[in-house]
């Protein structure tokens, strides 16, 4: 498997097939997908992730632990490691779901990040199911941005720290830790700056820094404005504009600041800049 693209394994054929993304760049997490599950059933059964997951469509019977209950699409319903539970379809509607597998290491370090004590192991969640809206429409977003091939690895995995804080945050919150980090800061926005035309990855940023990651991002969009990897593709963006000030090909500009191909730095620029590069080298 490639380490920087996504894989993904699925039969388009077959609507009742599950599909399923993961990545050598983010090991820490797996996503999985159903259509149509109809003609889906599964016995009881547990992960040794932590697993949650989106109803998007039909109704469903979903067992955990010791609760049983009747699920529709809006739903968000979250197991913990080693929970029983079964998850199946009400007669024959079109029921369809999105799953989030996550590795307990590494949502234990964000839980330690987010104020618990470092010494505490995994705290488990106490709810198994929620209808907040918010969470139904992020755990969505972030799963199309994990599945899109066209992007890059930090903004996947800067789009995870977020979606899990603010699980963490409204269903099983801890007291945060306010801290000054302005220097931590500069010395983040002073690195991107420096390296925008790398593959970066949050752990770069955040090592340069000294920040967590959930830190790290929290507070640099409220400095900043913007995450860290929107500020990237800005800086990326202000080093083909000095570039293609010198007269330099725009293919070559491309590949030179970090864009995949010209045409992705076609629809960047125009959306930052408002004119192509070739608009604007003129």
């Amino acid at each position: 498997m490639n380490g920087i693209a996504a894989a993904a394994i699925h039969n388009a054929k077959d609507a009742s097939a599950p599909k399923f993304w993961r990545s050598d760049a983010l090991p820490f997490i797996e996503a999985r997908s159903i259509d149509d599950g109809r003609e889906v059933c599964y016995a009881k059964h547990s992960h040794e992730t932590f697993s949650i997951g989106a109803v998007t469509g039909g109704r469903s019977v979903y067992l955990n632990r010791h609760a049983r209950e009747w699920i529709g699409a809006g739903a968000v319903v979250m197991m913990n490691p080693d929970d029983v539970h079964a998850c199946n379809p009400i007669a024959d509607e079109r029921w369809s779901y999105r799953m989030l597998h996550v590795d307990v290491e590494w949502l234990t370090a964000l839980q330690h990040e987010l104020g618990f004590n470092e010494n505490h192991a995994f705290r488990a969640f106490s709810q198994t199911m929620t209808l907040d809206l918010a969470l139904f429409d992020g755990l969505n977003r972030l799963c199309a941005i994990l599945v899109d091939s066209n992007t890059e690895t930090l903004r996947k995995e800067s789009a995870a720290v977020t979606f899990f804080s603010e699980v963490q945050r409204k269903l099983n919150p801890a007291s945060l830790q306010d801290r000054d980090a302005s220097r931590q800061l500069t010395r983040a926005a002073e690195f991107i700056a420096e390296n925008c035309t790398r593959s970066l990855k949050l752990d770069d940023v955040c090592k340069a820094a000294g920040l967590s990651a959930s830190h790290l991002i929290r507070a640099f969009k409220q400095r900043y404005g913007m995450t860290p990897h929107a500020y990237l593709i800005n800086r990326r963006i202000q080093y083909s504009r000095a570039q293609l000030r010198r007269g330099r090909l725009i293919a070559d500009v491309a590949l030179d600041a970090g864009f995949a191909d010209q045409a992705h730095l076609q629809r960047t620029f125009k959306r930052l800049v408002a004119a192509t590069p070739g608009q604007y080298r003129s």
